[in-house]
């Protein structure tokens, strides 16, 4: 075979090897509607959830073939919403790869949180994750602002929502894995309130602050599903809703040298709707859980780097280098310190509540990183996902999402506004009390109705 019969061959293949290359390469209409608005339709006309299923099948397989989110599915007929779950959660049936390139079991149980779910919610898929949690990427794409990572460990689960390929989709959130990449695909991200009951079935990565988390394009959309979940045992006695709730930004949060002016002027977008609402904010210190963000960080490293003898028994494969970099933070962190760590952890939750109290706050508004999400077009900066205390720039590295990881609270995250160049999205971070959740999706709610959703194009592929 000579050289060019050789090119010609690789091309044939490549030109015959995927969907056909006609129908199916741009979003179905249907998708660009709200659930709510779905939903109602479907109550109306059933048939319609035949003849959307049929737009879908067309639809994703070239959709995942360019955004490469989902790494398994199982056929359902005519879902009314389709759930995907990160490749951390067990699905019984579906394989389990934790983002490893070399290994999967196959689970007996899906994990409890979904042990409930309404029929109108078809389980579809399993999405993609980095490796342990703990690796630089997972080789998705982000559908409608390609030059931003849509990085975090639950980044198959904001791409495949923003991809249309999942109504919801569920996550895990240690120190911002589901709220990162939802808004930086311009996603409504939901971490829960961290509970152990609700993890069985989850890949732990630090258990005292591995949390569910669950990704939608908005939160109408997630205030839509929740009830549908099946998540009343997991939830708990849920604080109660209100007519007009008590709101403070985080004071530390505005130091002109820890955050952009990017992000200060997103900040006050989101200030001014809330006044809007009634609800202007007013601000508020939270001196001892703010010096405990790079501890929730160590914590986490630690947590990894004591596990990692009994992955590498079971896993017998070779780790991606960034997830021995982050093991070799962790490697770092002494006994004294991991035991100081879990101490002030302690101490942080026992008075969280009384904090709440005494500050007379029902929520704490902060922006969801010191700058805009980061682009891919530019270097990656460091080599580990876990940041160490000798890194430059750590005290913007460590960010703010540890403050609702270390104090073991709920927190969501609502897309505000476009940076000025209009390719990234820009997202406030709003964390409440325990058992809030209810809450936290009523006030995003809210705040995006004043706001309004950013704006997107009809995906084409």
């Amino acid at each position: 075979m000579t050289h060019a019969d050789t090119q010609a061959t690789i091309a044939h293949y490549l030109a015959h090897c995927g969907a056909e290359p006609g129908a199916g390469r741009e979003q179905p209409e249907y998708l660009a509607l709200s659930l709510r608005k779905r939903h109602e339709l479907l109550q109306r006309t059933p048939a319609l959830a035949a003849e959307w299923a049929a737009q879908y099948a067309q639809w994703s397989v070239h959709a995942d073939s360019h955004y490469r989110c989902l790494t398994s599915t199982r056929p359902v007929d005519a879902p009314w919403f389709r759930l995907g779950v990160k490749d951390t959660v067990d699905v019984a049936g579906l394989p389990t790869r934790l983002g490893l390139r070399s290994y999967r079991h196959y689970p007996q149980r899906s994990a409890e949180a979904l042990t409930f779910l309404d029929p109108r919610i078809a389980l579809t898929s399993k999405v993609a994750t980095t490796e342990l949690n703990i690796a630089f990427g997972a080789g998705c794409r982000n559908p409608h602002f390609p030059t931003i990572d849509p990085s975090g460990s639950s980044t198959g689960s904001a791409v495949s929502v923003a991809a249309g390929l999942c109504d919801i989709s569920l996550g895990t959130d240690v120190l911002g894995s589901v709220r990162w990449p939802a808004s930086h695909c311009g996603m409504v991200g939901l971490r829960m309130t961290q509970k152990a009951a609700s993890l069985a079935g989850v890949f732990p990565l630090s258990p005292r602050m591995d949390a569910l988390g669950w990704v939608t394009r908005s939160a109408d959309d997630l205030d839509l599903l929740l009830p549908l979940l099946g998540l009343e045992p997991l939830l708990g006695e849920q604080q109660p809703l209100k007519q007009r709730y008590r709101v403070a930004v985080l004071e530390h949060a505005l130091d002109p040298a820890l955050t952009s002016p990017a992000m200060l002027a997103m900040l006050g977008q989101a200030r001014s709707a809330l006044a809007d609402l009634g609800m202007a904010p007013g601000e508020v210190a939270m001196p001892e859980l703010w010096a405990c963000r790079g501890d929730a960080w160590q914590l986490c490293a630690r947590d990894a780097w004591l596990a990692s003898a009994a992955w590498a028994r079971r896993f017998d494969c070779e780790l991606h280098w960034s997830t021995l970099s982050a093991l070799k933070v962790g490697e770092g962190v002494s006994d004294s310190d991991y035991q100081r760590i879990h101490q002030r952890m302690d101490s942080i939750r026992a008075g969280i509540d009384a904090w709440f109290d005494a500050a007379q706050v029902d929520f704490v508004v902060f922006p969801m990183d010191p700058n805009r999400p980061f682009d891919k077009r530019n270097p990656q900066p460091g080599d580990s996902t876990i940041p160490s205390p000798a890194d430059e720039g750590y005290s913007q590295k460590i960010s703010f999402t540890p403050l609702a990881s270390f104090s073991g609270l709920p927190a969501i995250t609502v897309p505000i506004c476009l940076s000025d160049d209009g390719k990234a999205p820009l997202a406030v971070q709003i964390m409440g009390r325990r058992d809030s959740e209810r809450q936290l999706v009523d006030i995003a709610k809210r705040l995006q109705a004043v706001t309004g959703l950013l704006p997107t194009r009809r995906l084409q592929v």
